[in-house]
């Protein structure tokens, strides 16, 4: 016995660090930061001729000043998720909701501004705001909020949809009137997600995927703009054919960069072969400048995001923080698969950003938010909690005075009263001596972890 316990292999190094208390903190805040690091690069690459203006000081960095104020703004952003308590963002969720519904409504009113075919901004000035990115992050919050507070009647369909999937309806019909095809199919993502980490069937999924491609064929023939994209994806149409250009210049530009790409600013495609290459296009510059391997090395930071995603969510006790981890790690992922996808000709174009990459404003301020959700999600797993509780803050902590997180209270996790619906609820088992909890959104992971009963026979 005393052999084979000393031949037993010891744990890697990598291993180590992944079992300590704040690994899964420490690996978004990495993740994010090497995100923002490539996509500042490589906007300055990708903006620099289309800003350029002759006789202008400066012009050719104003698109890359642009980029820097939205991470600024979005830093604050980041932090304010990062540092109020858990409870505070769950009761904001409702508010949160109401606002993004009202904005969507006035955004169709002539406040919006159009652009691109699309009447989904507010434009003051130089500042602009898209309320679609508000209303992503609202639906996820107060969604998550309403399957927990009803969780232990998800059992039945009318409780699971009502009110999730009215509110959510509402939101595809104001997106589809500006019109955003690329905001829709994003927002069925955020709605998708909510539903599978809350423990729906999975006949339901089957239903809602059913539906939601009779719906996007409906929209594809609505719109002369959408059938030209599918036809397009479907046949081999010239390369000069209009449809296919931005598409065909995309690929054309990934293919010039080879295994190690043509060099950081000595990509072709900015020089208007390729247009919006700052914004929806972006991962093809990435391809030209930085070949293959800079390619890979992306895909490889948001594979990662997947597995830090989900294993907050799965780490986490309070069912409300599982739902959102899992809903935002789902909707940052899936939005970048679809645009690798479309820049690739795997899918039709769409039209969605590259999360903390591409050129934007709302949407790189929303992302830098939910990536601070989440890293707040990392510093309530039960390990985490206990380790800041009794060992302090550590010196990132410190600096940046974040307070302990609060451990997690029974079902709800936010601590409050059994009338708002967060206090464990229980059930007596037949000898009456033992109250035994109820299964909350998400447990179907930790079915072995239930409770037995004893003594009851």
């Amino acid at each position: 016995m005393a052999r084979a316990q000393r031949a037993r292999p010891r744990p890697s190094a990598l291993v180590n660090w992944l079992s300590r208390p704040l690994a899964s903190f420490h690996l978004i805040l990495a993740i994010c930061g090497l995100l923002i690091t490539v996509g500042v690069v490589m906007v300055l690459s990708a903006s620099s001729v289309n800003s350029y203006r002759p006789g202008e000081a400066n012009s050719v960095y104003e698109m890359f000043t642009s980029h820097l104020v939205s991470i600024a703004v979005g830093a604050v952003g980041f932090y304010l998720a990062l540092r109020l308590p858990i409870r505070t963002i769950r009761r904001a969720a409702s508010p949160g909701m109401v606002i993004g519904l009202g904005l969507l409504t006035l955004v169709l009113t002539p406040l919006g501004t159009k652009i691109n075919g699309s009447q989904g901004w507010f434009v003051f000035g130089p500042l602009s705001l898209q309320p679609i990115e508000l209303a992503k992050l609202a639906l996820t919050l107060w969604g998550a909020h309403i399957l927990v507070m009803k969780y232990n009647l998800l059992h039945q369909w009318r409780h699971l949809l009502v009110p999730l999937l009215p509110a959510a309806l509402l939101l595809f019909a104001l997106v589809m009137a500006q019109p955003d095809l690329g905001g829709t199919i994003t927002l069925a993502v955020v709605l998708m997600a909510l539903l599978w980490f809350a423990g729906a069937p999975k006949r339901l999924f089957a239903l809602l995927f059913a539906t939601a491609l009779a719906g996007m064929a409906v929209l594809a023939v609505a719109a002369d703009y959408r059938m030209d994209r599918v036809t397009a994806f479907l046949s081999s149409s010239n390369a000069d054919d209009a449809t296919t250009y931005q598409a065909t210049q995309a690929l054309y530009a990934l293919a010039d960069g080879g295994w190690f790409g043509e060099g950081l600013g000595q990509g072709a495609a900015k020089w208007d072969y390729l247009p919006y290459v700052y914004n929806d296009f972006i991962f093809a510059l990435i391809g030209e400048e930085l070949g293959l391997v800079g390619a890979l090395a992306v895909i490889g930071l948001y594979v990662l995001l997947t597995v830090v995603g989900l294993r907050i969510a799965a780490r986490n006790l309070d069912p409300w923080i599982r739902i959102v981890s899992g809903t935002l790690t789902m909707w940052l992922v899936i939005q970048a698969a679809i645009n690798i996808g479309y820049v690739t000709q795997l899918i039709p174009v769409t039209g969605v950003t590259l999360p903390l990459i591409s050129y934007g404003g709302t949407s790189m301020m929303v992302t830098m938010v939910m990536f601070g959700l989440l890293a707040n999600c990392a510093r309530h797993e039960p390990e985490a909690v206990a380790a800041l509780r009794t060992q302090g803050p550590g010196k990132f902590g410190r600096l940046l005075r974040l307070p302990a997180p609060e451990p997690y209270r029974g079902a709800g996790g936010s601590g409050r009263n059994r009338k708002a619906g967060n206090t464990p609820r229980t059930s007596t088992n037949k000898a009456g001596s033992r109250p035994r909890p109820r299964r909350e959104p998400g447990d179907y992971r930790h079915s072995s972890r239930q409770p037995t009963r004893r003594g009851t026979r």
